[in-house]
């Protein structure tokens, strides 16, 4: 029975991360959107991001497992494959007209709201709301931050459906604090990009992240139907 494509026909929004290596902290993010013909185009620019401080590992996504080294929880890599983007978050109200025009959920950051990191929680891996859950967890990241972080991010896909406890959570995109500041797992940008980023992303185009080093990529480029540089 042929395997699905990796890249689901329904997905027509992109994004390519690339880094020189799986150590890499740093690495270059260029937006695609694909045609009906099947052909992908950038969009707009490249921008520069910074990787988790331990570079990166193979994430659990929508390609078949990596050969090497997967990621695991609290390695400080950020994850490597292909992972559907599905939500924003941010410190804007839900009524702002910005994030009215957001096409996909937004999650408003407010006290209480939190993403589980605890492997033996039931909600490992998951956003929630502490007012409306039990909590079962010893350790957890706060979504309403004062640095400026998670002003603006949005939800990478990573070990979901079901989540494999201890196999990596709360990846995001979000605005990094520098450009030589590596994060904790996740892939970070400037907030003028992080804006341009969130208002391009369409729940209706199926986006997609796409996050490896380049020897990876160029291994799989034609196989995986992925763009070209």
């Amino acid at each position: 029975m042929p395997q699905p494509p990796v890249i689901p026909p329904a997905s027509t929004q992109l994004l390519l991360c690339l880094a020189p290596g799986w150590e890499a902290t740093t690495a270059c993010l260029q937006r695609f959107e694909r045609n009906a013909g099947g052909d992908w185009f950038a969009v707009g620019t490249q921008v520069p991001v910074v990787l988790g401080h331990g570079g990166l590992a193979w994430g659990r996504g929508l390609h078949a497992p990596g050969a090497t080294g997967d990621k695991r929880e609290g390695d400080g890599c950020a994850p490597a494959g292909v992972f559907a983007i599905t939500a924003l978050f941010g410190d804007a109200p839900a009524g702002m007209p910005a994030v009215a025009a957001a096409r996909l959920p937004y999650h408003p950051a407010k006290p209480g709201l939190k993403c589980v990191d605890d492997p033996a929680s039931a909600h490992y891996n998951c956003i929630v709301d502490e007012s409306v859950v039990t909590a079962d967890w010893m350790s957890c990241e706060d979504m309403l931050r004062t640095d400026g972080r998670y002003a603006l991010g949005a939800v990478v896909a990573h070990n979901v459906e079901p989540a494999l406890p201890g196999a990596g959570s709360c990846i995001f995109l979000h605005v990094w604090a520098g450009p030589e500041t590596p994060t904790a797992g996740c892939t970070a940008m400037a907030l003028a990009d992080m804006r341009e980023l969130a208002g391009w992303l369409d729940g209706a185009r199926a986006p997609l992240l796409v996050q490896l080093p380049l020897d990876a990529f160029a291994q799989r480029q034609e196989a995986w139907g992925l763009p070209r540089r």
